[in-house]
């Protein structure tokens, strides 16, 4: 791929639901350098529709039939977790780069065999951890390294996944905790990429993980579901800068703060929040002080904002860190640069989410 327009051919797309028809498809449809050049999707019948409803032609029931187009550079994969190491698999055989929804896999190993297959290939990977080209977090790094803080000391995070017990039935999937898409992957994963990206790495940590509320209620039908995955994670650690980390995710409780997260350092506070724990959906406000003065709002650069111009539409959706991903992709590949989070980024949060899950049924700090 060079700097000619990227053929994009995106597995796992529903004509009424899913990630691909709320985000990736209109990012990528407002990006001048992408094409969606083709689709597939669970049968004939559904991704015909979804091929009428974003207006791309070329469609398929089979993945393998998709991977093999020659017009097809990118693939991107959005289908649900247990699948990925299947479809990335043959997308990397074929020889195609790829875009993965995160969590890479359904765990540690999982993902740790898609890293080494891109590694042996030498082909260029993305993963869906676009939290990290929130222009708000740009904005963090930068106040950060020009000292707005000072040194920092420490950290806090708090947030609330979904709240109350019921869930919609596509979403069911996620109550059971071997499917590796549940809060400690998806809130907590984007949370602890989030945090790690801004102040750096685990050093060691100590978690505590329970299920608090294991009956949930289908929204559509009213079944009840017994879940097996945690909605409550307590995580607290040491950074390799020596930074003291505390982060506790919840689910399933009636409400409370949906995202707060505060970097206090020697010479200030930055407080960063938005409705949910999920930093890579939903719109991130900062606000800071120096010294012992009042919190005041920090209006994010312009420049950050409008880096993409060609995504301005998409601002506040969610759609719009996933462009910002894609749009620095496409310069990463151009430039030789890596900017955007790939499978060995993957395999390390997987790591931090595996030491959580240890140090959990051990009851020991742990290294991370």
């Amino acid at each position: 791929m060079g700097e000619s327009t990227v053929g994009v051919g995106i597995i796992g797309v529903s004509p009424v639901w899913g990630w691909a028809a709320v985000a990736h498809i209109p990012a990528l449809q407002a990006l001048p350098n992408y094409e969606i050049r083709a689709i597939s999707g669970r049968s004939d019948e559904s991704v015909r529709a979804a091929g009428d409803a974003f207006g791309i032609k070329t469609v398929f029931s089979d993945h393998e039939e998709l991977v093999a187009q020659r017009d097809i550079d990118l693939v991107t994969v959005t289908v649900k977790a247990p699948q990925h190491r299947e479809l990335v698999s043959a997308a990397l055989a074929a020889g195609k780069a790829v875009y993965c929804e995160w969590p890479l896999g359904r765990d540690l190993d999982d993902a740790k065999e898609m890293a080494a297959l891109a590694d042996q290939t030498g082909i260029r990977t993305a993963v869906g951890l676009q939290a990290r080209q929130a222009p708000a977090i740009e904005f963090v790094r930068d106040l950060l390294n020009n000292g707005y803080v000072g040194e920092v000391l420490s950290t806090t995070l708090i947030g609330t996944s979904i709240p109350g017990d019921v869930v919609v039935r596509p979403n069911a999937y996620m109550l059971d905790k071997t499917n590796g898409a549940n809060v400690l992957t998806i809130a907590v994963g984007h949370s602890l990429d989030t945090l790690n990206h801004v102040l750096g790495e685990f050093a060691d940590l100590s978690a505590v993980t329970e299920l608090r509320r294991p009956l949930i209620t289908i929204k559509e039908d009213r079944e009840q579901i017994t879940k097996t995955s945690p909605d409550q994670i307590a995580v607290i650690g040491t950074l390799r800068s020596g930074v003291v980390a505390s982060l506790h995710v919840r689910e399933a409780v009636a409400g409370g703060v949906g995202f707060l997260w505060e970097i206090n350092g020697t010479d200030g506070t930055l407080r960063i929040t938005a409705d949910s724990a999920y930093p890579e959906i939903y719109p991130l406000t900062v606000a800071g002080a120096r010294g012992r003065n009042d919190l005041v709002e920090l209006a994010i650069p312009a420049a950050l904002i409008e880096k993409w111009p060609a995504l301005t539409s998409l601002e506040g959706a969610p759609a719009y860190n996933v462009g910002r991903a894609y749009a620095e992709f496409a310069a990463d590949i151009v430039n030789g640069t890596h900017t955007v989070p790939d499978f060995a980024d993957a395999v390390r949060r997987h790591e931090v989410i595996e030491a959580i899950e240890r140090s959990a049924a051990s009851g020991e700090r742990v290294k991370a």
